[in-house]
């Protein structure tokens, strides 16, 4: 089929402007073929663009030959323009449809598509994700994204008013940021290098020129879980201020995640629905719980956690039951918490830092730092690492280093909660995992 060029045309009207109150007026619309029906003596065709759907209506008996011809040709998921008056039509989307005088094919698909884009015929995720542009093209996951971008702007908007300044560090680094194995090596002309694991040790450089800053961006983690909530590469969404602790910054953080449901239910009623999710702002201040009691809690429900270890994935599953709501877990030990978190004074054994849940996911850790040179120097040591692999990060702590605090939220696993999703894979574009390196 010959593609047509587009020319002088440019979109007058998006579908969803396309309404009963346009009757007669000529319009321009561009975009995607969702679904086509004949019924004989009338074709429809469903045209799909970012905002949503419009119907073209093509009488046989009425249509000029060459739009007929062109029609008649025409299959999902080709690109095109339609020139054409509105007429009112209270069956069609929107109560209007567009009766055409001139259609233009601008972009072809090869047939059978691997994929019904409609959403009718459903698709294993790993078939979704293998043809991933045409599975995002489904109302469900057009919704998704479309709340991801809301609650994106939400969060800088947020910080912003709240005099941090966003900023950008590197993803390729010279040493671990937190220490242990799950780095990625990268080839840097004839050097080791790794990607990034955070932006931890950067931030904290930061607050020293301007107390209060955030990043938005990727991080990278070797880790061989293969599980619903775990990727390769996330989006991370990381604060650090200065002359703060973990209290502050948990206040912070509790007061953005009200914020973000507050704007996300304003805004996205129409993709809330598209998703058939409800959500309510939840309310301040979240319960605080500290690991002894998360502990004991466990061992009633017949689940042993040894003091002094990590909780377990098993461990965190019944903890959703007994908590399922947005709370935070504090007083960890302090041995299993990174370098940079500070022990307590009055009881170094335990630490300032936190986790911050969302019924058994994590969606956020954080707490005060270190901010004495030496005592960051004694945790790298107790950690196993070299204080000589962070000598660069250990030199700014000779150039008066404030108090500070700040935490690292999972974008991906907080769209999960505003989405109802249960594969973390679901919210994000392109997901790379310990298996999937491609689309």
């Amino acid at each position: 089929m010959k593609i047509d060029q587009l020319g002088s045309w440019r979109r007058t009207h998006y579908s969803t402007e396309i309404t009963p109150k346009m009757d007669g007026k000529e319009v321009i619309a561009l975009g995607w073929i969702r679904d086509i029906r004949d019924l004989g003596g009338i074709r429809f065709v469903i045209l799909q663009d970012k905002e949503g759907i419009v119907q073209i209506t093509i009488p046989r008996d009425e249509a000029n030959p060459e739009v007929l011809k062109k029609a008649g040709s025409l299959q999902r998921q080709y690109s095109i323009g339609v020139k054409g008056r509105v007429k009112k039509m209270e069956q069609a989307p929107g109560g209007a449809e567009i009766i055409p005088s001139e259609i233009r094919v601008l972009g072809i698909a090869k047939h059978p598509l691997p994929l019904d884009i409609t959403g009718k015929t459903p698709a294993e995720i790993d078939v979704r994700l293998d043809a991933r542009v045409l599975d995002l093209r489904r109302d469900e996951n057009r919704a998704i994204f479309k709340i991801q971008h809301v609650t994106l702007e939400s969060i800088r908007s947020f910080l912003s008013k709240r005099g941090f300044i966003e900023v950008h560090t590197p993803k390729i680094i010279a040493s671990a940021t937190e220490g242990g194995a799950s780095l990625f090596p990268v080839a840097y002309f004839g050097r080791e290098a790794f990607l990034a694991q955070s932006p931890q040790l950067y931030k904290e450089q930061l607050i020293m020129d301007f107390e209060k800053v955030y990043e938005i961006g990727p991080v990278f983690r070797a880790e061989k879980s293969h599980t619903r909530r775990h990727l390769s590469e996330i989006i991370s969404i990381d604060m650090e201020e200065a002359y703060a602790t973990a209290e502050d910054v948990m206040k912070c953080l509790e007061e953005l995640v009200c914020h973000v449901y507050e704007v996300v239910k304003e805004n996205c009623q129409k993709e809330l629905k598209i998703l058939k999710r409800e959500i309510e702002v939840p309310k301040m201040p979240f319960k605080r719980f500290t690991y002894d009691e998360i502990l004991r809690e466990l061992r009633e429900e017949k689940v042993r956690v040894k003091w002094g270890e990590d909780i377990p994935t098993n461990a965190f599953r019944a903890l959703g039951k007994i908590h399922p709501y947005f709370y935070f877990i504090v007083d960890w030990p302090s041995k299993v918490k990174p370098f940079y978190i500070k022990p307590r004074d009055d009881d170094p054994k335990l630490s300032e830092g936190f986790d911050f849940m969302w019924g058994w996911i994590e969606l956020a850790s954080g707490g005060t730092r270190v901010h004495s040179k030496s005592l960051l120097t004694k945790r790298l040591k107790e950690q196993g690492l070299s204080p000589e692999s962070f000598k660069y990060h250990l030199k700014a702590f000779d150039y008066g280093m404030p108090p500070h605090a700040g935490w690292a939220v999972g974008l991906a696993r907080l769209i999960m909660t505003l989405t109802g999703k249960k594969n973390v894979r679901e919210v994000v574009f392109f997901p790379r995992d310990r298996f999937r390196l491609t689309p």
